[in-house]
């Protein structure tokens, strides 16, 4: 006879912990029986209790259970009701000042690493406004529990799916979209993917805010294509959500972690969604990566432009170039002016940008940054600038080589994650750069990501 009583799951311990740091991640740790323990919304100085859900050869995972003493850097604010569910923004508990001072100080820390760091180099954090509701963008995924349709993140380190029903960080249209298709998804009934059984339709819900004009560009991620449920709930969504101008579906059956897929069908309104950031107005299309925080992004694209202090005669490089945003702010001031970015659909929408603002001194290539580079080295003698915007990996060796040849008289690096920052600064100053000035970013407030953007000057 089979024994009918559930089983009785093992009690968690419970630790006492004085927390004495945040690592990179914004995580709180506290040294514990010879390892590291990491809390999550725990700040330094603070007396926790935190309940252990792994323990690893180095480091003990936890749980925050409950603050014992406050650190006066704690915000009274309570701004997510799932923060501990979700662990999507490490630092929702800290004053936002200390945000930005912690901030700071990771660029400092990553710059002392190689000997790049001298007094007053690195300024204050340039904050962002707003600190709550900044993000334009948001790639949320379906789940479904117990029959409900849940529109969320995966929780950090699963594939657990946290209901997100009113983030503080996404732009409030993001919010208000993501709750009419929940309800809509609901009330028809429309399959969600299954990653175990590899079945289902709606994988992932994408979109795209801009915050100048209040509109918004939706798409939906699906395993297979489906042209009867979801132009139907395309249609629906635009008529509750009047500031939906664009609907598109994307086509993902892949069985990876890959969000976006190679086809994409527009099923209502206009094909591309076009915002302004500072001067320059932009045409984002479905599959395109642009900054999340179009303010800070006009606030850098400005801030290049001016350490740039470019004239008609000057010829610049803009590597990684993206959709155009650096590029095209700088071909304002410049004679000429040459983007390079990996991602071919990228590169069309760096081009279409230029006519769109009548630009008409920029040339965008669609290729390997140190490859493309090394061809035009002869179309750049007497280089102005290059400005660099690479992804978190950093620009890698063999481009820097490159441009060290090319002797440009100032470089611009804009970056997202300071220790690759540090790495390739290291190579740079050693192939005959100066550091100028540093200043961080606050691109993404509540977590422990900072931007930085750095100018070098060549040595005599």
């Amino acid at each position: 006879m089979k024994n009918s009583q559930k089983k009785i799951q093992p009690r968690r311990e419970t630790l006492k912990l004085t927390i004495d740091s945040l690592d990179n991640e914004g995580i709180g740790t506290a040294a514990h029986e010879g390892k590291i323990a990491l809390v999550q919304g725990a700040l330094p100085g603070e007396t926790v209790l935190a309940e252990v859900e792994h323990v690893g050869r180095t480091h003990i995972f936890t749980r925050l259970k409950r603050v014992l003493r406050n650190a006066q850097d704690r915000t009274s604010q309570q701004h997510c009701a799932i923060e501990q569910n979700c662990l999507g923004c490490p630092l929702l508990c800290m004053k936002y000042p200390a945000q930005l001072t912690f901030k700071q100080r990771r660029v400092e820390q990553a710059l002392a690493g190689p000997g790049l760091l001298r007094d007053g180099l690195v300024v204050a954090t340039l904050a962002s406004e707003p600190a709550l509701g900044y993000r334009a963008s948001a790639k949320l995924v379906f789940g479904r529990k117990r029959e409900k349709v849940l529109i969320g993140l995966y929780q950090r380190g699963t594939h657990e799916v946290v209901d997100c029903p009113d983030c503080p960080v996404h732009h409030p249209l993001i919010n208000r979209i993501a709750a009419v298709v929940r309800d809509e998804v609901q009330r028809q009934g429309i399959s969600i993917y299954n990653a175990r059984h590899r079945n289902g339709l709606l994988r992932y819900l994408l979109v795209r805010i801009s915050p100048v004009g209040g509109k918004a560009m939706v798409t939906f991620v699906s395993n297979f294509r489906d042209l009867q449920q979801l132009p139907k709930l395309g249609k629906w969504l635009m008529r509750k959500v009047p500031e939906v101008i664009s609907v598109h579906q994307n086509v993902n059956g892949s069985t990876g972690n890959v969000i976006i897929g190679q086809e994409t069908l527009k099923l209502h309104g206009t094909p591309d969604l076009i915002d302004r950031v500072g001067d320059i107005r932009l045409r984002i299309a479905p599959e395109a990566f642009f900054q999340v925080n179009t303010s800070q992004a006009a606030r850098i694209y400005a801030l290049v432009r001016k350490w740039a202090g470019l004239t008609r005669k000057d010829t610049v490089v803009d590597l990684y170039c993206g959709i155009g945003g650096i590029a095209l702010h700088l071909a304002q001031d410049a004679g000429r002016v040459f983007g390079i970015e990996y991602v071919p659909e990228a590169v069309r929408n760096a081009a279409d940008n230029a006519r769109l603002n009548t630009l008409e001194n920029c040339r965008f290539i669609a290729g390997d940054a140190a490859e493309e580079l090394e061809k035009l080295a002869e179309q750049l003698p007497g280089l102005q600038l290059a400005t660099l915007n690479p992804p978190r990996k950093g620009c890698g060796e063999e481009l820097l080589q490159v441009l060290s040849k090319l002797r440009p008289a100032r470089i611009i690096y804009v970056s997202c994650d300071p220790d690759s920052l540090a790495r390739d600064l290291a190579q740079l100053t050693t192939a005959g750069y100066s550091l100028e000035k540093v200043q961080p970013v606050d691109m993404f407030p509540q977590t422990a990501h900072i931007e930085t953007v750095v100018l070098l000057k060549r040595n005599s």
